[in-house]
């Protein structure tokens, strides 16, 4: 399968938010079985996966920079 057929593919998953979530959390955390991070490899989408990746991580950006203005300030 060409590498572009293999991307049309993963962009086709239909995992739920919900799914795509908890694998962005956990991966946070550090801590995740192979055979979960397998499932999810199989069953979310890419695309969905680095959207909610970017955003987690401007949401603990932002949570960090308010605790600290709030101790300073």
């Amino acid at each position: 399968m060409a590498p572009l057929d293999e991307l049309k593919s993963a962009s086709q998953r239909r995992g739920s938010f919900r799914q795509t979530l908890a694998a962005v959390l956990w991966s946070f955390f550090g801590v995740r079985k192979g055979t979960a991070h397998d499932a999810d490899m199989a069953q979310l989408n890419p695309v969905h996966v680095v959207l909610v990746g970017l955003l987690m991580g401007l949401l603990f950006v932002l949570t960090l920079v308010l605790l600290v203005r709030g101790i300073a300030g």
